[in-house]
């Protein structure tokens, strides 16, 4: 009895309705002082644009196809792209069933007095359909009520993008069709040739990526209010790498190469070496900074160049910082400074005699502070020895003489200089110049190396 009391109830809120939007229907079909053709208007009579076609014999099912006609931006700012398509819809409506062998292709405002599905982008930022001159829209009418109803749309679909192999980095969007208010139960979508419903990729040519492969899938759309139809393009996208080579990877890399320039430069021209290291440095940070102009200020992925950058840049540094410890152990290097200075004053005599005889006394001042400083340790050596064991020499020991805390700052200072000058040995360097000799050879074999584990992971891993 509810069964039939529910059907009932159907079937008389249809008959309102219709009868409601008749005199509107029939007075929609004169526009402008035109009057429709006469094929048309048997078509239109009874007509409810607001009933989906099969109201009571099941869902009604929408074929789906997709032209690209371009792909006019890719941001990785925002994360999305921008695209122009012709969506192309097609589906039965048995009121339009007419006698004939012939289609009928209609003005496209005649799609207001037409039942349309509901359909809409699903992660589309901004959308808008072109009228000029005229809105894109193309309604055809086929004997057998099949409808085909096209559209040219521009729209700005997000894509989420994973940036961690930027510049070597493939992304996979998609664009989603749903249902905006038909679930499962009123519509369904499909693909009308599956993958090949798609076209206009092979043709496409985009600034810096190419269009590896591109597939399509059928799925639902579970929400709260229900099941909707889904249908789901996907395409994969690879970047062209060798624009970031020419403009980021090379110019690093022989900024690097020109740090190493250094290293064949006299340790005594204190000038030319600080003006490459400094100025390696300071391009290097620009390069750097231009480098990240055109992806996102705040995002959690240490891309693939900016690894790269790192590396070079430390590279840089390390390179400056290598001449400050050279030049630091030829100033403490006496007999470095006498090679140096004599290299220098080569062809005065005069002028050589008198910076050796300089040098000279200086390395006996130098002497003489440090068998000083070896007194003072043996010193306080033999303090610290008396301190801990405060017995005489013959071993007896002196009950009467009250036995004196021992000085634990003391102690501490001397095993903080044996310490330090144990380090400071390990530390020698016997000729500094030797520095620059094996940094010629192990800065470019590291450089080379970290290279090849560097584009061994990013390419092939």
């Amino acid at each position: 009895m509810m069964a039939v009391l529910r059907s009932g109830g159907r079937v008389f809120v249809m008959l309102l309705i219709s009868r409601m939007l008749e005199n509107s229907l029939l007075s929609a079909e004169v526009k402008e002082g035109e009057i429709l053709p006469p094929t048309i208007q048997k078509l239109m009579k009874g007509y409810n644009k607001y009933l989906r076609p099969f109201f009571d014999n099941g869902p009604v099912t929408v074929g789906m196809s997709l032209d690209i006609a371009s792909i006019d931006t890719i941001s990785e700012i925002n994360m999305d792209y921008t695209a122009t398509i012709f969506l192309r819809q097609r589906w039965t409506d048995e009121r339009l069933v007419f006698e004939g062998n012939k289609s009928l292709s209609l003005d496209g405002r005649l799609v207001e007095l037409l039942w349309v599905p509901d359909t809409f982008i699903v992660d589309s930022k901004k959308s808008f359909l072109h009228d000029i001159t005229v809105e894109n829209r193309l309604i055809r009418i086929f004997p057998n009520g099949t409808v085909l109803y096209a559209l040219r749309i521009t729209t700005t679909v997000a894509c989420n993008m994973d940036l961690t192999k930027y510049p070597m980095d493939k992304q996979t969007c998609t664009l989603q069709l749903e249902s905006w208010g038909y679930n499962i139960n009123d519509v369904m979508f499909y693909w009308t040739r599956g993958n090949e419903s798609v076209s206009g990729l092979d043709t496409l040519r985009l600034a810096q990526y190419t269009v590896e492969d591109h597939y399509t899938s059928a799925s639902e759309a579970i929400y709260e209010t229900g099941h909707y139809p889904k249908l789901i393009f996907h395409f994969e996208l690879k970047r062209s790498i060798l624009y970031f080579i020419l403009e980021t990877y090379v110019p690093s890399s022989l900024l690097v190469v020109l740090s190493w320039v250094s290293f064949w430069i006299s340790q005594s021209s204190v000038p030319a070496r600080i003006c490459i290291g400094v100025t390696t440095v300071l391009t290097m940070t620009t390069l750097m900074m231009g480098a990240r102009t055109s992806l996102p200020n705040a995002n959690c992925f240490i891309k693939a160049i900016d690894v790269y950058l790192g590396i070079c840049f430390s590279f840089i540094f390390g390179a400056l910082i290598e001449y400050a410890v050279a030049h630091f152990c030829t100033l403490n290097h006496p007999d470095a400074n006498i090679v140096m200075y004599g290299h220098q004053m080569g062809g005065f005599d005069e002028e050589m005699n008198g910076m050796v005889t300089t040098i000279a006394a200086e390395n006996n001042r130098a002497k003489r502070r440090k068998e000083k400083a070896a007194v003072d340790e043996a010193a306080l050596a033999a303090t610290a020895e008396l301190v801990l064991c405060p017995s005489s020499p013959t071993g007896s020991a002196k009950p009467e003489a009250p036995e004196e805390p021992p000085n634990r700052c003391l102690i501490v200072l001397v095993l903080l200089r044996k310490v330090l000058r144990k380090a400071a040995n390990c530390c020698h360097v016997e000729n500094p110049h030797l520095i620059d000799n094996y940094s010629r050879m192990t800065f470019p074999l590291s450089f080379v190396f970290v290279n090849l584990l560097y584009w061994t992971y990013y390419l092939y891993l």
